[in-house]
């Protein structure tokens, strides 16, 4: 059974671990292995993650036993308004077509929705096919973005939107 936990310093590691096994299959026709390359240096160095979670992002973990099959990562992002954004959701690709995404999404959705969140907001590749999923989640689209993020690398994302 898939239960979920509250991820601790410890883990970054493993977080690490799991990004890097999803991005290449997720990421690879989209954006190519330099950019993967890149961004998994930028964004999931142990410095960046360390940070995120003293700044007080939550990361949930997936697991089954002994088994950790991916995790995602939120934090407000819009005090005033009460705005969450969900930064990261990756599954293990042998854990596709399991339940976990949907197990993590559903769970974020429970946190923000008690801590009084008006909306969650997120980035996601134009081309990634877990666009289709979050509309299924019943996330909208926003607005499209490209973002520069150095190195001549770019970002083509939707933001879309959850309403509560």
């Amino acid at each position: 059974m898939i239960t979920l936990r509250k991820a601790k310093e410890e883990d970054i590691e493993l977080i690490r671990d799991i990004a890097a096994a999803t991005w290449p299959s997720t990421y690879l026709e989209l954006i190519g292995q330099q950019q993967i390359d890149y961004m998994l240096d930028k964004m999931y160095n142990r410095g960046e993650l360390l940070k995120q979670l003293m700044e007080g992002h939550i990361f949930l973990i997936a697991e089954d036993g002994e088994n950790q099959y991916g995790f995602a990562g939120y934090s407000i992002i819009g005090h005033e308004e009460r705005i969450y954004k969900l930064h990261k959701l990756y599954v293990l690709p042998s854990a596709h077509g399991k339940g976990v995404g949907k197990i993590l999404i559903n769970e974020v959705f429970n946190q923000v929705k008690d801590a009084g969140a008006t909306a969650l907001e997120l980035n996601v590749n134009k081309n990634n096919k877990a666009k289709d999923f979050y509309i299924k989640a019943g996330f909208t689209i926003k607005e499209s973005v490209k973002i520069d993020i150095g190195k001549g690398f770019f970002m083509n994302d939707y933001v879309m939107e959850y309403k509560f």
